[in-house]
């Protein structure tokens, strides 16, 4: 992924429209993953008056979604027997996705 990508598909396509649910005190949370961190990424989060979330160096873990992410990679690989091509492994994720319950 790169920081145009990230721009273009997940934060305007994504999280613009959220903010824009959520008002003036949503705090976006990202990581400093290096599309993240763009130029151009900063200046769409400024440009739509996104407050983004201070976020530590090298803290995966206080991020929630990473252990969503371990839980999923978990049971595709505890899956018997195990996908052998994307169209099924693209069905047993979104089948897995559907499962997990989250609480918040």
């Amino acid at each position: 992924m790169t920081g145009h990508i990230y721009r273009d598909v997940i934060l305007e396509q994504h999280v613009r429209l959220f903010r824009g649910t959520m008002g003036a005190e949503f705090l976006f949370m990202d990581d400093n993953a290096r599309p993240h961190r763009a130029n151009i990424v900063d200046e769409c989060l400024q440009s739509e008056d996104i407050t983004r979330m201070d976020w530590p160096a090298y803290s995966p873990d206080l991020n929630p979604i990473e252990h969503v992410w371990d839980m999923l990679g978990r049971r595709i690989a505890a899956r018997q027997p195990p996908p052998t091509c994307l169209p099924e492994l693209r069905r047993t994720l979104l089948d897995e996705w559907c499962k997990i319950r989250l609480i918040i």
